[in-house]
């Protein structure tokens, strides 16, 4: 392959041949979330209360492993559009080694806090008691998680996207058969319950790691791990550090923002801390598509940025923009058209459906603007900016988002936290084109 091709070829096909392989896989990962969130639905309502209130811890190690991991791709890139094999080399060995420090503490501390976790959110013992047994099991592949996702960012700074389509997907349909197997025990299998889908997960991250592993050994790329470069450069780890960590707090905000609603809605009722978990869930088949175009920006607009190419960045940043506006109208049409089948695919209960109709329809106001922050914030960790990028996240899940959800829940009950949803959405676009333009100007 031509090592130039990310600053020569013509940027609309360049970008849909980054992206459409990652919407692709990022499709299949959200299909996974909603099947595994359907199956464990069928055990029982509290399971899936269960679920919904360990989603933000889980949320919060995706975060760790993606957001450290979007610090190590975006520096190599930039060192591949510079020239500098040797220092890529460095970013990708330092990078891992810092990754799985990062694995082997979230595993203790995760399953070590869950209890106390789960009780502030909730009296009821079984749902504390499945929250529990569903963690102990799913928090034991954290370093599989992080490894993981790290090996996927060392591939996309090359621009082996299919690589990393082909491991996600192959994890994510081995997690959508193994579901039912393990859950309700088929042929030889013994029905595990809850703790089946925590395995049936596991098992698919373990195998995306495997066959990262495969092929960087069989058909090795453009960037190496070596072993002369293992012991952390104090300016490298800064390096690594001040794109990763903004990018962390990126996407664990979302768990602090979830956390925070579960607080308010639970003054109403339990029901509405169940819709704001399915919604979670469904918003998956929105965002993580969207993810995905953003996931093929980051290396291009890195690149390019070390390269000098500053009029092929600004083309990347519009093209993206668009495809991203796109997804989100998809998103607005099937919520506004179908919210009662999709909250009937995780629960039965007419009160629980019609609540989460009304979240779906009016939360959904909210997309289509959504995609100037979704593309400005990840435009701007691919060109290394991260506290640029972190403030367009404060905006959208702390800063704006909380306060107006509590006043409006004051005001209007659980209806008023929904609203807060589109409200922030539209302000923080606004904001968001502001902190892009002048961060790089």
């Amino acid at each position: 392959m031509n090592e130039t091709f990310m600053k020569e070829k013509p940027v609309l096909p360049l970008m849909l041949s980054m992206a459409l392989p990652m919407v692709l896989s990022m499709m299949v990962n959200s299909l996974y979330n909603i099947i595994d969130s359907f199956f464990v639905s069928q055990i029982s309502e509290e399971a899936m209360t269960a679920l919904s209130l360990v989603y933000p811890v889980q949320n919060v190690i995706n975060a760790v492993g993606i957001g450290f991991g979007i610090g190590i791709n975006a520096v190599i890139a930039f060192y591949l559009g510079a020239g500098d094999n040797r220092e890529a080399d460095r970013v990708a060995t330092q990078g891992l080694v810092l990754a799985v420090i990062h694995g082997v503490v979230m595993t203790v501390c995760c399953i070590a806090m869950m209890p106390a976790f789960l009780g502030m959110f909730t009296s009821s013992e079984t749902v504390i008691e499945l929250g529990v047994r569903y963690c102990v099991v799913a928090f034991a592949f954290t370093l599989v998680i992080i490894v993981g996702v790290t090996f996927e960012k060392i591939f996309q700074a090359v621009g082996n996207m299919k690589t990393t389509m082909i491991s996600l997907m192959c994890g994510c349909i081995t997690n959508i058969v193994f579901d039912p197997i393990l859950i309700f025990g088929y042929g030889p299998f013994p029905a595990m319950g809850i703790e089946g889908a925590a395995l049936a997960t596991g098992i698919g991250q373990a195998l995306t790691l495997a066959i990262y592993l495969v092929v960087y050994f069989v058909r090795p790329i453009r960037v190496h791990i070596r072993r002369q470069h293992i012991l952390p450069g104090k300016g490298m780890v800064w390096k690594l550090y001040s794109i990763g960590i903004p990018a962390t707090l990126n996407l664990a905000l979302p768990s602090l923002l979830i956390s925070a609603l579960n607080a308010i809605l639970a003054a109403y009722s339990e029901v509405y801390i169940l819709v704001l978990g399915i919604y979670y869930k469904l918003q998956t088949f929105i965002y993580l598509p969207a993810n995905g175009v953003v996931q093929g920006m980051r290396p291009l607009i890195g690149y390019n940025y070390g390269a000098g190419e500053n009029k092929r960045v600004s083309q990347i940043y519009k093209i993206v923009l668009c495809m991203s506006g796109i997804i989100m109208v998809l998103g607005t049409v099937i919520c506004l058209l179908i919210p009662s089948q999709l909250m009937g695919l995780f629960t039965h209960t007419e009160a629980t459906i019609q609540a989460g109709e009304t979240a779906l329809r009016i939360i959904g106001a909210g997309f289509i603007v959504s995609a100037v922050s979704v593309t400005s914030s990840g435009a701007l960790e691919g060109l290394g900016k991260g506290t640029p990028s972190l403030l367009i996240s404060l905006c959208r899940y702390v800063v704006l988002i909380i306060p107006v959800a509590l006043l409006l829940s004051r005001l209007f009950g659980a209806v008023g936290v929904w609203n807060a949803f589109w409200i922030t959405e539209a302000i923080t676009a606004i904001l968001s084109l502001f902190i892009y333009l002048k961060a790089i100007a």
